[in-house]
């Protein structure tokens, strides 16, 4: 039985960030309206003419952290539910009135007030001053079904097998093109499913269970088995891309001792994240 390390392309350390309490939650409104007033008309920006730029949502999830040393807000914003492209924090002491956090703001960060790379905005009230947090929320993701995403996957494998290879140190020939086969997609499925549904990211289920006990259970009987792994992909191609990138991956891909692949993907309701597990074997 083959199996390699997992691989995840663009994970995220989580240090701590949470939400703040009902009761310490401070209204950010008054400050996210300054702020947007000045993108409607700035005047100037750094001693320089500026045009106005759109309004800012007033997003409460990005008023609802508690943002201390160490905080990734990447991170913390996709527990909370609102999964984000980029997030920065802009800091402002002494100021106790949204207006006078608002001058500062304008002095110190009137740049990226006016960035058009941002479109939310929320403000936290802390007993020094105020933090502001600025937000391009990730866009909805639009997958297309699973025959056509497996369609697709196996496309771009067997693009990958068509023509030879370097693996780290490894160097593989051309390999046959590999078969979709039924069970094989079940188990892949099955295995996407239970790391979205319980968010872990690993080859070895909860239960103790590795991709050979998930093939046979799907009615697999193989000679040699493999799996690859991956989370975070938006579309079949980045998900084959990111395992050709990493040598025991790619080594997996390459293997003409395989002849059948299944593959399945899931997504995690709370984050949004893809889960993808691709299974390549060959039946007894």
């Amino acid at each position: 039985m083959f199996r390699f390390p997992r691989f995840r392309i663009a994970a995220a350390a989580m240090l701590g960030a949470g939400a703040l309490p009902a009761s310490a939650q401070p209204a950010s409104t008054d400050l996210v309206a300054l702020i947007n007033a000045y993108r409607a008309a700035p005047g100037s920006c750094a001693g320089q003419p500026a045009a106005p730029v759109a309004p800012l949502d007033a997003a409460s999830a990005l008023s609802q952290l508690r943002i201390g040393t160490g905080t990734f807000l990447e991170p913390a914003l996709e527990r909370a539910g609102y999964p984000v492209e980029h997030a920065e924090a802009l800091f402002v002491s002494g100021a106790a009135e949204p207006e006078e956090a608002m001058r500062t703001l304008r002095e110190k960060y009137c740049m990226r007030l006016l960035s058009t790379d941002i479109t939310a905005a929320g403000a936290i009230r802390v007993a020094d001053g105020w933090h502001v947090v600025l937000a391009r929320p990730e866009p909805p993701r639009h997958l297309p079904d699973a025959a056509t995403l497996g369609a697709e996957t196996l496309a771009a494998v067997n693009a990958a097998r068509a023509v030879p290879r370097r693996c780290g140190d490894q160097q593989f020939a051309a390999a046959p093109p590999l078969q979709r086969n039924p069970a094989l997609d079940t188990a892949a499925l099955a295995h996407s499913e239970d790391m979205a549904r319980l968010r872990y990211f690993s080859h070895v289920e909860k239960n103790g269970s590795v991709v050979g006990d998930r093939a046979r259970k799907a009615g697999y009987a193989w000679r040699v088995i493999g799996e690859n792994i991956a989370s975070g992909q938006r579309t079949a191609q980045e998900a084959v891309d990111g395992w050709l990138d990493s040598p025991g991956h790619c080594a997996n891909i390459m293997n003409a001792a395989f002849a059948e692949m299944g593959i399945g993907y899931a997504v995690n309701p709370q984050r949004g994240t893809l889960y993808w597990t691709q299974v390549l074997g060959r039946a007894r």
